[in-house]
């Protein structure tokens, strides 16, 4: 047998996520070690997600994978996060990890940063859902019997927030969102599918309102699948952990 390609996954929480572990988890030729994800320091929540850890901590747990946070400031510049981030993908090296697996879809310009920052140390990024159809994609995901919720959006899409998604949901979504969030119009919260051994019991609680501006140092290969340069609003639903 050959030897497995081992990778990290790098896990937001969210439904491409999801549906890209799905398909590593029926690939043989994959190994992976841990799910990898950004946590916001002082809000102890997902980065960009604003999901709370014990919900992460829930998730990584019915998955059966270990979960490794790389613990973030709560505006980390470009240079602070490259830094960190170059710092635990050494880690991985020198464990002998050599993939990096992504949920990524079709932005160009954050795939190549990724791809970038890997090779700084010899490694390799992996996308399972790279140039798939955004519709094909959700209804791929909805049809494995995934739930998700949406936990953040843009400002014009209050609405929407703490919404499960469902196909009646992404019917009625304006014609200039993208029905999977791959600009940056919503990010989502996955509470059940056939990667958990049982579903993570949660309840919306209070909805608000947050503006952030863009670290000055930031520019168009930002970490952030939104990258910005000026004040961006988005609503965020807060998910709470049951039991």
């Amino acid at each position: 047998m050959p030897e497995k390609l081992k990778s990290i996954f790098n896990w937001s929480g969210g439904k491409d996520s999801a549906l890209a572990l799905n398909h590593c988890l029926q690939n043989p030729e994959l190994e992976i070690k841990y799910l990898v994800t950004t946590v916001n320091d002082a809000l102890n929540r997902i980065s960009m997600h604003g999901v709370r850890q014990e919900l992460l901590v829930l998730q990584a747990e019915s998955i059966g994978i270990p979960l490794y946070e790389i613990r973030l400031p709560e505006m980390p510049g470009m240079k602070e996060y490259d830094e960190a981030m170059h710092f635990h993908l050494e880690k991985f090296r020198q464990e002998g990890i050599t993939h990096s697996i992504f949920g990524d879809i079709f932005l160009e310009d954050l795939k190549k940063y990724r791809d970038e920052r890997l090779a700084e140390v010899g490694m390799t990024g992996i996308y399972p859902l790279w140039k798939r159809d955004s519709h094909e994609l959700i209804n791929e995901f909805l049809g494995l019997g995934f739930g998700t919720v949406i936990a953040c959006t843009q400002a014009r899409l209050e609405e929407f927030v703490g919404e499960e998604i469902t196909k009646e949901l992404i019917s009625t979504l304006p014609d200039d969102v993208d029905v999977c969030g791959e600009n940056g119009e919503f990010h989502t919260f996955v509470f059940k599918g056939p990667i958990f051994s049982k579903s993570v019991p949660y309840k919306t609680g209070e909805k608000v309102f947050k503006e952030y501006a863009a670290p000055k140092d930031a520019d168009d290969t930002c970490f952030s699948a939104t990258p910005v340069k000026t004040l961006s609003g988005f609503w965020y639903c807060d998910l709470l952990p049951i039991g």
